[in-house]
């Protein structure tokens, strides 16, 4: 099977986060057709993302998408064969040369022994009896067969281990290679039939929009369904409040909207790190990694959103069957709580924000910025392109694994998730008051 050593570059993994949420939000905005069709753009996406499963022939209703299912199977399979096979020829190798250096270690010290022991025997034969010297002899000699005799039972086992993992390691390989072809022949299979699907798929996409119905039927239990669905659903242009707290309101909407697409690219990464990892034997090094570092991001820019959506789960029994005025008083007694917590968090994020570009960084002009060694004004009248372009120079803090993501724009994108979330708790605050005013 080939290899996909492939690593996603950091300003890649930064761009794709605005990038790709930009274009989301874009298309979900595009008025809908009123009759749905398949379309041929989304086919050949589906085709490149999943056509080993044949995920693009299920989109068009072709139950073609089958066949492709067990040669996938096939190519799981004979990589967990093939691991496996990999693990045996590695332990076997493994003893083979720890049997190796027994037999030359032992070997040497068996050939020393052997020639010190007549010179031992005839020592102890002229030592004077009853004498240390003789105690000594006997001594050098004991040594000396124990030394023989220990390493002739250590060679003994050295030439049964070599007997056993030799074979075992040649047949392992074989099996190995054997199940390596297995994969990489299903592997090519696969890849022409999808070159023969992108071939076909404009035409198995118009006799899938021409086999459509005229008109969508929906039965009464749909129906009902989406009546139900219509009466309890709030749209988000709802939660808008009036005045000048409402540029607030759509500055959260925005950045929960926006954040939701992130979880589309989790789908995508991890998507291929089981391809990568199952099917081409390749695990990455960056998606796990990215993934939870992307989601903590997400975490905190949604938290100005489930605010203002009212999504934030609590315990309201006593509070729910409350007027509005009654409740508008609730929150301003305890909005204290929550500003205390808000303040917190935004300071705290600022704190360590500031601290992951302060870890020195060579000749980074943040860095030095962050360690107060020089003024802002200095480092950006100091900015150069080598800033951007040189690859020894890191702007803060990054991950200690092998991928190096840097971390200090996690901690500003904190920064960013607390000040939203005070704005939004301003904004909750002024309609509160509103509130009450007006049931005063």
């Amino acid at each position: 099977m080939p290899n996909l050593d492939f690593s996603l570059p950091h300003w890649a993994y930064w761009v794709g986060l605005i990038i790709f949420p930009m274009i989301a939000m874009m298309l979900a905005r595009r008025p809908r057709p009123e009759r749905r069709e398949y379309s041929l753009s989304l086919g050949y996406f589906i085709l490149v993302c999943g056509g080993m499963l044949g995920l693009h022939r299920f989109y068009v209703k072709s139950l073609v998408g089958l066949l492709f299912v067990p040669v996938f199977l096939a190519i799981l399979f004979a990589n967990a064969e093939g691991q496996d096979a990999r693990s045996i020829v590695s332990n076997a190798n493994n003893t083979v040369r720890m049997a190796e250096r027994i037999l030359d270690r032992e070997t040497g010290r068996i050939k020393t022994a052997e020639a010190d022991l007549p010179a031992l025997r005839q020592a102890l034969a002229d030592a004077e009896v009853g004498s240390f010297a003789v105690r000594r002899a006997e001594r050098d000699i004991e040594r000396a067969e124990k030394r023989l005799n220990d390493g002739r039972a250590q060679i003994a086992a050295a030439e049964s281990d070599l007997a056993q993992s030799r074979p075992a390691a040649a047949s392992a390989r074989a099996d190995l290679a054997y199940w390596s072809n297995v994969a990489k022949y299903a592997f090519w299979l696969l890849l022409a039939a999808m070159a023969v699907d992108a071939l076909l798929l404009p035409g198995l996409v118009k006799r899938a929009n021409a086999a459509l119905p005229a008109h969508e039927q929906m039965s009464e239990a749909e129906l009902a369904l989406k009546r139900l669905e219509e009466s309890e659903r709030k749209e988000d242009s709802e939660w808008v409040s009036p005045g000048w707290t409402g540029w607030i309101d759509r500055t959260s909407l925005f950045a929960g909207e926006f954040v939701s697409y992130w979880a589309v690219i989790a789908v995508f990464v991890y998507y291929f790190e089981v391809i990568s990892r199952y099917v081409f034997g390749s695990p990455t090094n960056w998606a796990h990694e990215s993934m939870y570092l992307m989601f903590g991001m997400q975490y905190l820019i949604a938290g100005s959103y489930a605010m203002l959506t009212e999504a934030h789960v609590r315990v309201d029994i006593f509070y729910a069957p409350m007027k509005r005025t009654n409740k508008a008083w609730v929150d301003l007694l305890t909005s204290v709580f929550f500003f205390i917590f808000a303040g917190t968090l935004l300071w705290t994020s600022y704190t360590f924000a500031v601290d992951a570009n302060a870890v020195a960084t060579g000749n980074s002009l943040v860095s030095d910025w962050a360690r107060g060694s020089i003024t802002f004004g200095e480092m950006v009248g100091g900015w150069t392109t080598g800033q951007w372009t040189d690859p020894a120079i890191r702007w803060g803090e990054i991950s200690f694994n092998e991928w190096e993501v840097p971390l200090w724009p996690m901690k500003w994108v904190m920064v960013i998730g607390g000040l939203l979330l005070v704005l939004q708790g301003i904004s909750k605050l002024a309609q509160d008051i509103r509130a009450v005013a007006r049931g005063a």
